[in-house]
């Protein structure tokens, strides 16, 4: 791959060489040119400054991979609670690891987060690499990623999993940037080779097909997992791993960004949290439609979601759509309405602990996935149902 290299640059107008570059990439810190990410790569600054810029072909950059062993967690928590995904993502590098006998530490960074840390030791971890400063209390991207930087460094862990969350989906590319090695997001399946290359499946083009990722010659192999995508493991009865407690730097700390004030945003009820769900695909067109799925929902206690055309439609909130470009559940129990079952779709719910299917195709995808499959017409069946419920039977 091609990138643009920078030269002597003594005796230059600065400002001016930066102001060449069409779409900003080129500013300046302390007192040198740097080529920020947002660079097109579209020459102008080599057609115009030959002398300072100019383009060279990127060598191949591999790692000793058998320097890096075991499996690292970002843990992420909000109010003193430990963000779910960190448990499931712990109990999957439980089972990815215990193979090769790796083991499994976890980074939590914030500010009067010790008890977290002495609770990420009940699901089994050997080490808990703690980072607690009043200056961490909120999420700055900077030091973060300088404290994940610096951890990756220290213990070099080959695999390190993130959750696919908004901090997540932040830090993880930065981190990821910082230590030259390449980042896989929103996995579905996370897979391990004997030799501690990780196989990282995900839907890609919207769905319709699964890729299958590996990177043999980079080390750490970076991974973002939604959160219900895995199941949290079981406590352990002995804790046997340990805390070792460090202190950022000062230059660790300097952020060029500063919180001015924080606005906690009104929790609402999420189709993440219900036990039970009724989720609407494409056969239904009119609110009219919609008013039926919603009264069967409230029928049976439970959510209503829906799938993209729905969402496009209008028919339902973008927050109550299922799949990769919305959310991921696990309920108790689903039923599925007039939905073939997309891979993009499958892959937000199949989780679910008990999966029925209402589809007048016999041949529909998503009758593959069921516990229980009903072939006929949602809009015979469903009234029927609800008549049935109403009478108590």
């Amino acid at each position: 791959m091609a990138i643009i290299e920078i030269h002597q640059q003594q005796g230059k107008d600065l400002e001016e060489i930066a102001e060449v570059c069409p779409f900003d990439a080129i500013t300046i810190i302390e007192d040198s040119l740097v080529i920020t990410e947002a660079c097109k790569m579209c020459k102008v600054c080599i057609k115009q400054y030959p002398e300072i810029f100019s383009l060279e072909e990127e060598t191949s950059r591999s790692v000793l991979t058998d320097r890096y062993k075991g499996i690292a967690v970002i843990a992420e928590h909000h109010e003193g609670d430990l963000h779910p995904v960190t448990l499931e993502l712990i109990g999957k590098a439980r089972e990815l690891g215990a193979p090769l006998g790796y083991r499994i530490s976890v980074l939590i960074i914030g500010y009067e987060v010790g008890t977290l840390a002495e609770e990420l030791l009940e699901y089994g971890v050997d080490t808990v690499v703690l980072y607690d400063h009043k200056a961490l209390k909120d999420m700055l991207i900077e030091p973060y990623t300088n404290i994940i930087e610096e951890f990756i460094e220290e213990y070099r862990p080959s695999t390190v999993l993130v959750g696919g969350t908004s901090i997540g989906r932040s830090l993880a590319p930065r981190a990821a940037a910082r230590v030259h090695t390449g980042l896989t997001a929103d996995c579905t399946v996370l897979t391990m080779q004997p030799n501690g290359d990780l196989d990282q499946i995900r839907p890609a083009f919207g769905g319709n097909i699964m890729a299958h990722i590996r990177t043999p010659n980079h080390r750490p192999q970076f991974a973002t997992v939604r959160c219900k995508i895995f199941d949290s493991p079981k406590k352990v009865e002995v804790k046997t791993g340990q805390i070792i407690t460090k202190r950022p730097t000062v230059q660790q700390l300097k952020s060029r960004i500063e919180i001015s004030s924080i606005h906690i945003k009104k929790k609402i009820t999420s189709i993440e949290d219900a036990e039970i769900l009724v989720a609407a695909g494409r056969a239904i067109r009119t609110p009219a439609d919609m008013a039926l799925i919603e009264k069967f929902a409230e029928a049976i206690g439970g959510m209503v979601a829906g799938t993209r055309p729905l969402i496009e439609s209008g028919l339902i909130d973008p927050r109550r759509q299922i799949g990769l470009s919305g959310r991921t559940v696990k309920p108790k129990v689903i039923i599925t309405c007039g939905i073939s079952g997309s891979v993009q779709f499958v892959a937000g719910m199949k989780g679910s602990e008990l999966i029925y299917a209402i589809n007048t195709d016999p041949e529909a995808s998503i009758f593959g996935l069921a516990h229980y499959r009903l072939v006929g017409d949602l809009y015979e069946i469903i009234p029927q149902c609800i008549s049935q419920l109403q009478r108590g039977l």
